[in-house]
């Protein structure tokens, strides 16, 4: 048999289950009545220790939260049927978090309620379970996070700094205080593509801040480390060695990468491509490898308003075909407008992928042959 205290103790337990927390707040009528199980004393503990039954049946009597159903019990010590609490019922939201006894999850359910209710509904599930993303903030704040982020679309920011952007009546430091808040949000909205790519990529906004790339010496002698990080603002000034240099749009496909004389790859640069605007690169053999998809055609055409001479590798339509079954849909698509800086074919390729059904090839799914194959026969040509 429980005492009211511990079950407050598992009332506390249950609320920090973001599941049941969600399935409870959000479920609706289904969820309720939420019912507690009391227990019964046993007959030996009703004969031998009847004074701390009685105690027991008296702790319940005095709760004032819920309701607290009785059952009569017969025990062949007693004379008569015993009435014995045997279930704690809540129905609805704030007797069970009344019943867990705490001001802090008080709290928290009062912030909950609020942003369910000023809210769009698509947002609910995540921050009734990712308490983390919001906790400490003022509320208001937070409302003002959630209004931004159904404002806000792809490219919005249209090469302005983040601070810049006046919406939603957002100060100069909103987007820093609130990014991982206004990236979660936007997941929500666009199936996960603000974080796979970025924050300031997806608005297309100009990134202030020190982006690092990782640098990978595919030769092995031309660097002191085989990897190391660069800020993409020094690597505009300051050369790489090595007369070949390959650019690749994400970290995640490294591994695809061959071995290859006196060559460097820049990877993880997504849309942060400004730094090939470097004089050191003019003299250089460069290559672009990004994903087939509206947003790595992006990141070509934008490169090669840079590097004119660029060879992109592994992004034509016949790669595209060749390695179709692992393509996957688009949520988000970088734009409806051809971007400049794309040749006819590349231009072709961009309108059909806004056509398909699962217009993405991510680098990561085109198998290890396939990508040195073409390496090597980029690092082989004359051009």
């Amino acid at each position: 048999m429980k005492s009211p205290a511990e079950l407050a103790v598992i009332a506390r337990r249950q609320w920090e289950n973001p599941t049941l927390r969600e399935s409870r707040l959000l479920g609706g009528a289904a969820a309720w009545p939420l019912r507690f199980p009391i227990g019964r004393p046993s007959p030996r503990k009703f004969k031998s220790a009847l004074d701390e039954v009685k105690q027991h049946i008296e702790a319940w009597r005095q709760v004032r939260i819920g309701q607290v159903l009785w059952e009569p019990v017969r025990y062949r010590s007693a004379s008569s049927p015993v009435d014995i609490p045997v279930i704690w019922q809540f129905s609805k939201p704030s007797e069970w978090i009344e019943a867990a006894g705490e001001n802090a999850v008080r709290k928290e359910f009062e912030s909950m309620a609020t942003l369910v209710k000023q809210t769009a509904s698509e947002f609910h599930s995540l921050l009734v379970r990712r308490r983390s993303l919001w906790s400490g903030k003022p509320l208001d704040e937070v409302l003002q996070a959630s209004r931004l982020a159904m404002a806000i679309s792809p490219g919005c920011a249209q090469g302005q700094p983040l601070r810049t952007l006046s919406l939603e009546g957002i100060d100069t430091k909103f987007f820093e205080r609130n990014a991982r808040l206004i990236t979660a949000l936007l997941d929500v909205r666009f199936e996960g593509e603000v974080s796979r790519i970025g924050l300031e990529n997806f608005l297309g906004a100009f990134r202030e801040g020190d982006h690092w790339l990782l640098v990978v010496d595919l030769d092995g002698s031309l660097l002191p480390f085989s990897k190391m990080r660069v800020r993409s603002s020094e690597l505009k000034d300051t050369g790489l060695p090595g007369s070949r240099l390959l650019i690749i749009e994400n970290e995640s496909c490294q591994h695809l990468l061959p071995e290859a004389r006196d060559t460097i790859a820049v990877l993880g640069a997504g849309f942060d491509l400004s730094w090939t605007t470097g004089r050191w690169l003019v003299s250089k053999k460069v290559a672009y490898w990004g994903d087939i998809d509206s947003w790595g055609l992006q990141f070509l055409a934008k490169v090669r308003t840079a590097i004119p001479h660029i060879e992109p590798l592994l992004m034509t339509k016949e790669d595209f075909d060749g390695f179709k079954q692992a393509a996957v849909s688009e949520p988000v698509v970088a734009s409806t407008i051809v971007p400049e800086g794309l040749t006819d074919v590349e231009q072709q390729l961009y309108v059909r992928l806004l056509q398909e059904r699962r217009g993405r090839l991510e680098q990561e799914f085109l198998p290890l042959n396939k990508v040195q194959r073409r390496i090597g026969e980029w690092l082989s040509s004359e051009n």
